[in-house]
């Protein structure tokens, strides 16, 4: 296709704007606070509404990092689908669904910060990143650019992947 590249671009940047609204606008408090939780580390959560405080291991973990990461990998559906729409481009869905599969599926990969388990955390150890990704100090969150480099480089790939069979309307 002569519009591979534009079309590649505005998947791209419609998924990280789909990114961004499921990581900051669509994840519940709850989520974010309890989806690296363990046995070993476990997570206290402090309900917001009835400061209720429950305590949390691996299983409510795993529960609620799928749970955002489906909310999330939605929220990239809807607006890489509606803006594609707009745009006059035709997704092939069996690109789409490789697409949204490698985002949802990284994406849980990275969210599970379990304490000295996580694999962000240990990929950063192994690159001599370690440092950073604990630095939280100077208005800085390590964990949270690696986090944001790691979701932006497999956006790409997604996107690359979206484009297959793709048409313009």
């Amino acid at each position: 296709m002569q519009h591979r590249p534009a079309v590649f671009a505005a998947l791209l940047g419609l998924t990280r704007a789909g990114s961004a609204i499921g990581d900051f606008w669509v994840q519940s408090d709850f989520c974010a606070c309890v989806k690296g939780a363990s046995d070993d580390h476990p997570v206290t959560y402090v309900d917001p509404a009835t400061e209720e405080k429950t305590i949390h291991g691996t299983a409510d973990g795993r529960k609620a990092c799928l749970q955002h990461c489906l909310t999330y990998t939605a929220t990239q559906a809807i607006v890489a689908g509606a803006g594609a729409r707009a745009l006059g481009i035709r997704v092939h869905p069996a690109a789409a669904a490789a697409a949204l599969a490698i985002s949802f599926g990284t994406h849980y990969a990275a969210d599970r910060r379990v304490p000295g388990k996580g694999l962000l955390e240990r990929i950063a150890t192994k690159t001599g990143k370690g440092g950073f990704y604990k630095l939280a100090d100077f208005g800085m969150n390590g964990a949270f650019h690696l986090d944001s480099a790691w979701h932006h480089g497999w956006e790409t790939v997604a996107a690359v992947i979206a484009t297959t069979k793709a048409t313009t309307r």
